[in-house]
């Protein structure tokens, strides 16, 4: 069976943080998927959170008592430092309130300029919120998972940002032609396929979900991509923060580009293009870098 992939980009106008990614956000009534629990998958991170017990509780007293707060605003009290390779290292507030944050204890509350204030979740969630069992919550995320993409790779994987990929058992099976293994598939992205498709150009977030699964971009549009915003210079590709750049039912390349708001100017770096592009592909992608300009108010200059 072939099955062609739609995109069918939504949004919504109220929405509410969820997990520790500041891009991360969701309709209310998607915003307490599972039960409080420690973070599933995470075996050094629940083992930190209870070797600082104390810790937690008194970031919940703190909040109960004068949140919402920035997490510069809490003091570190922690028994245990945080141990990473990476930039979250010994960064033991922020570190305990991202994990009370996927426990549903702690919820962002707004923005106060770049940096997120947190308080309670129960007084950021509305008050009638339903909480699902766990094994509910599983089957209502997959199932959410699987129609926001409408074709993913059976079971469950865990991403290197810490989301969970995968269908599970959701949808109905399938193959694509030329691409090995078993497949699910929305029914709902089924039907639609006798929709009209209307195909249109895009630059792409990095945490674009058609683009967040590596290995499915891979192959499905045989799309070659990581972010390498942690690679030294030297060893980069694309570039620092490369958009992925859509082209009706292709991914067609990266826009290495960066903005500078200061002086008023987006610099584009480098357009890479996956394959020798028409005139018709280029021309598009201009058009779509002159939009983001105009968007941000600044003006295109090619260092």
């Amino acid at each position: 069976m072939r099955t062609t992939i739609r995109i069918s980009p939504s949004r919504s106008s109220r929405s509410v943080r969820w997990w520790s990614s500041p891009a991360s956000s969701f309709p209310w009534t998607r915003s307490r998927p599972s039960s409080p629990s420690p973070p599933a998958g995470s075996t050094p991170a629940v083992e930190w959170v209870e070797a600082n017990k104390r810790f937690r509780t008194q970031i919940l007293d703190r909040l109960r008592a004068d949140g919402p707060l920035v997490a510069g605003e809490i003091e570190d009290a922690s028994e245990v430092p945080w141990a990473s390779s990476g930039w979250t290292n010994d960064k033991n507030v922020l570190r305990m309130i991202e994990l009370l944050n996927r426990m549903g204890e702690v919820a962002v509350a707004g923005r106060r300029g770049k940096l997120r204030t947190w308080d309670l979740a129960e007084r950021v969630y509305p008050p009638d919120l339903r909480l699902p069992s766990p094994a509910e919550a599983l089957k209502v995320e997959t199932v959410r998972r699987l129609a926001s993409l409408g074709i993913a790779r059976p079971g469950r994987k865990d991403s290197s940002g810490g989301e969970v990929l995968g269908a599970g058992d959701a949808g109905v099976p399938c193959t694509v032609t030329g691409v090995d293994g078993e497949w699910r598939v929305d029914p709902e992205a089924l039907a639609a396929l006798e929709d009209e498709f209307a195909p249109r150009t895009a630059l792409l977030s990095p945490f674009d979900r058609l683009v967040y699964d590596r290995d499915r971009a891979l192959d499905l549009f045989g799309f070659d991509y990581v972010l390498e915003m942690y690679k030294p210079a030297a060893k980069r590709r694309w570039g620092y923060f490369a958009l992925p750049i859509l082209h009706g039912e292709r991914l067609v390349g990266k826009l290495d580009a960066k903005v500078d708001h200061k002086s008023g100017l987006l610099n584009v770096f480098a357009v890479h293009e996956d394959f020798p592009w028409t005139a018709e592909i280029g021309d598009a992608v201009e058009a779509e870098i002159e939009a983001l300009a105009g968007w941000l108010g600044v003006e295109i200059v090619r260092p």
